[in-house]
């Protein structure tokens, strides 16, 4: 149990850019329990655009951000090489945290982090938006019920075609802010739904790293990884930004020992063997609204977040490995950061 926050609960936003709209949208359907009260941004057009959106106060440095006395929590929507300094100036505050991915970007990072958050004794949830869809949540439920019995495999798909080019994709071209390409961005999100449905510790991993489309990144367009459990589980995980995955993939899928469960992203099938197949139907939610609404409550209650930064440390852990099997073409342990 953390130490709660009273109601409502003020936010100080750091970077306005596009992902800071989606959580802004996200905070007005709670605004009865969270107020946006600072946002910072190092672009003054920006800055006074979001301050005119939201009446906040603004800065232009995300360090004396974290200091105003009127904001309980920080809600990192930084490029990625950002999120460490962010976090730890937010911890050093006082401040709790709601992070979006990747948590950090190497070993070290995710020590100082850990440490960071641990001494200053805030909650830090990570930002892993898709375990709020709603058929995420129903698999997870029957998996934990062990409804399939031991877990076998665990396979999970995010490939889009994505129309950045030089002009527009900015900091993500360039592996020092990004730390590495796709497989970190978008690819962060079916690694943390792999772990999440898994539901044990990743051991090994082995990766091949494409770059089909985007040839002026400097980092891979697309991923295809293989992770070992402590379970005897195998994970498959496939994302990409040069295309989008052929009709008919699942979203994600599991095999147990009693039988299976496949996902669309919003029908659900379970297949139980020896029993008739279950269907359940879900509708879209808006799942950014969903996970800001959950960090919001666990501060207000003091329950642990759905994933905390041990959880975005085992994520950093799985993808560091896979870029390190690629760069050696051999299996690489995943290590325990």
């Amino acid at each position: 149990m953390t130490t709660t926050v009273p109601s409502p609960v003020r936010i100080g936003i750091l970077g306005g850019g596009g992902i800071a709209t989606a959580h802004l949208n996200a905070y007005a359907t709670v605004s009865d329990r969270a107020k946006v009260t600072a946002i910072a941004d190092v672009d003054p057009e920006a800055l006074a655009r979001r301050e005119a959106e939201t009446g906040a106060k603004g800065y232009t440095d995300f360090t004396e951000l974290v200091k105003d006395e009127n904001v309980d929590a920080i809600d990192i929507c930084l490029p990625h090489h950002l999120h460490t300094p962010a976090i730890l100036a937010a911890a050093e505050a006082g401040k709790h945290i709601l992070c979006e991915k990747p948590l950090c970007l190497t070993p070290e990072e995710a020590k100082q982090v850990s440490e960071a958050v641990q001494k200053a004794g805030v909650t830090l949830m990570c930002a892993h938006n898709q375990l709020f869809m709603p058929a995420v949540a129903k698999a997870k439920e029957i998996l934990d019920a062990g409804t399939l019995g031991e877990v076998y495999e665990v396979r999970t798909t995010d490939s889009f075609y994505n129309d950045f080019d030089p002009d527009s994709m900015g900091w993500r071209a360039n592996a020092a802010t990004s730390g590495g390409g796709e497989l970190i961005d978008t690819g962060y999100h079916p690694t943390y739904l792999m772990l999440h449905l898994a539901g044990a510790v990743p051991t090994s991993a082995f990766a091949m790293l494409s770059t089909h489309r985007l040839k002026f990144m400097e980092g891979e367009d697309s991923a295809q990884v293989l992770v070992r459990f402590d379970s005897g589980a195998v994970g498959q995980m496939v994302t990409s930004w040069a295309y989008q995955a052929a009709p008919g993939t699942d979203r994600f899928s599991v095999v147990g020992e009693k039988g299976s469960l496949s996902s669309d992203g919003s029908t659900l099938r379970v297949q139980v063997r020896g029993e008739e197949e279950q269907v359940f139907e879900h509708e879209q939610v808006e799942t950014f609204s969903a996970e800001v609404a959950h960090f919001v409550d666990c501060l207000l209650s003091g329950e642990r977040p759905i994933n905390t930064e041990v959880e975005g440390v085992s994520v950093l852990g799985v993808i560091l490995a896979a870029y390190e099997s690629s760069r050696t073409g051999k299996m690489a342990d995943v290590i325990r950061l």
